[in-house]
């Protein structure tokens, strides 16, 4: 038995697999491409490895495609066949990645909530807990996680900066913004290729409106990304979710075409549907075509995808961005046999599958509507469930094309109570005022008594 870079054991006699665990780790927690790699070289010299094999079915689940399931449970079963010798905390991670591919996510957060306890160092129960509950749409519990390990943290402890960065997202989401720009701030100082802590502080600056210095940030940081995975074309949403504001709309579509939806980038041709290219690709059309802007045929390509998705229901929160792609393309019968697939996948009793019954299936529908100028059936739809939307995941930045949505549907109804909900709701979250906000002046100005 050996221990790993924070001295927890690991149930392996071989320090070559050990050596590239460690570096496995530390690549997924910096958002680097190849944590896949030092993975395999971690099991090629241990194949009886428990602990890795595990840690190939978590790479296997963050990608949010049911066609990496299998391979999921391949690396399930082959941790438990090599469970023999493994720690209790090895043995809980089992028991997570179980979970996880059950669909039983209430579980799987407590049994890494257990482990963290137990082991504050335990960087991968941890971070995983941090994104799923990202994906939940619980800033709260986020919250509550990275205060509980963060006494047990200490500049002199490898991924240091991670956990300040997990803690400068947390309080963003949750409206702390001093408190997240210190943390994402001092985390860019211990590494200035923290895709993580640049992520947060361009959080915070977003909802500050202090749009100039966000775009001047991410520009500054932009060449430490080298070997960044797809969480680098989020950092490029964001600069466009800048230059938007600014009403730079051309800026805005040569970093769609050039940075964030890159069709012929090694990433985009590697992953060409991943779960948050499509969010970012379709939320910025949606935003541009509001404002008026013609966006061409960049619509096509993402409605291709969608239909070949049709019942992939892992990532609710993308389930809207599919349906908006469909429906931008006149892809009536594509889209109805999507809002199908998704009332067949809401009938198992798994955490995503309420939440696609409960949520993301009647906002589909809405987006639907909205497209066929059905502005009436979009509001009856919708109306209901815009408490419930946060339930879905993403940041309130990604929430907002769903604000906007609705906001944009009542406008051309013509329903002023619609109208004001929405500003009021926006208003109470942002200390930015509607009438700063592009996407929401005209509103405002319009209903301003």
């Amino acid at each position: 038995m050996r221990k790993d870079l924070h001295g927890l054991t690991l149930s392996t006699d071989s320090g070559t697999a050990v050596d590239a665990f460690d570096r496995a780790t530390q690549s997924y927690l910096k958002y680097r491409t190849d944590a896949g790699r030092h993975l395999a070289a971690a099991l090629k010299a241990d194949p009886g490895f428990a602990l890795g094999h595990v840690l190939r079915g978590y790479f296997n689940l963050l990608s949010y495609n049911t066609a990496n399931l299998p391979a999921a449970a391949e690396a399930l079963a082959d941790a438990r066949k090599h469970a023999k010798r493994t720690t209790t905390r090895e043995a809980a991670h089992i028991e997570a990645l179980a979970r996880w591919i059950d669909g039983d996510l209430e579980r799987m957060l407590d049994v890494w909530e257990g482990i963290i306890a137990e082991h504050p160092h335990d960087v991968m129960a941890f971070r995983l807990h941090h994104f799923n509950a990202f994906w939940l749409g619980r800033p709260a519990t986020m919250q509550a996680e990275v205060e509980r390990v963060f006494p047990h943290w200490s500049p002199e402890l490898p991924g240091w900066g991670m956990v300040l960065a997990c803690r400068s997202f947390a309080h963003e989401e949750a409206g702390n913004y001093v408190l997240a720009e210190g943390a994402g701030r001092m985390a860019i100082e211990v590494d200035p290729g923290d895709l993580w802590a640049a992520h947060a502080v361009a959080h915070i600056l977003e909802m500050q409106g202090r749009r100039s210095e966000g775009i001047d940030w991410l520009k500054r940081l932009e060449t430490n990304w080298e070997g960044a995975n797809n969480l680098k074309h989020h950092l490029f949403w964001h600069r466009a979710m800048f230059h938007l504001e600014r009403g730079e709309f051309a800026e805005v579509l040569s970093l769609y075409d050039h940075g964030f939806r890159d069709l012929g980038s090694p990433l985009t041709l590697a992953m060409p549907d991943m779960y948050i290219d499509v969010q970012n690709a379709a939320s910025m059309l949606f935003r541009l075509e509001r404002q008026g802007v013609a966006v061409g045929d960049r619509w096509i390509e993402l409605a291709d995808k969608a239909e070949a998705r049709i019942g992939d229901c892992l990532s609710a929160f993308t389930l809207p961005h599919w349906m908006m792609a469909l429906a931008a393309t006149g892809r009536t019968e594509a889209a109805q046999r999507m809002v199908e697939a998704m009332r067949v996948f809401s009938r198992g009793n798994g955490t995503i599958e309420r939440l696609v019954g409960r949520v993301a299936m009647p906002l589909c529908e809405a987006v639907l509507a909205h497209r066929q100028g059905r502005h009436a059936d979009m509001l009856k739809q919708m109306r209901p469930i815009v408490g419930d939307m946060f339930l879905l995941g993403g940041s309130h930045a990604q929430q907002d094309v769903l604000e906007q949505l609705f906001l944009d549907s009542a406008l051309k109804a013509e329903s002023e109570g619609d109208v004001r909900l929405m500003l009021e709701r926006v208003a109470g979250r942002s200390p930015v005022a509607p009438s700063r906000r592009v996407g929401y002046a005209a509103a405002a100005a319009r209903y301003a008594h």
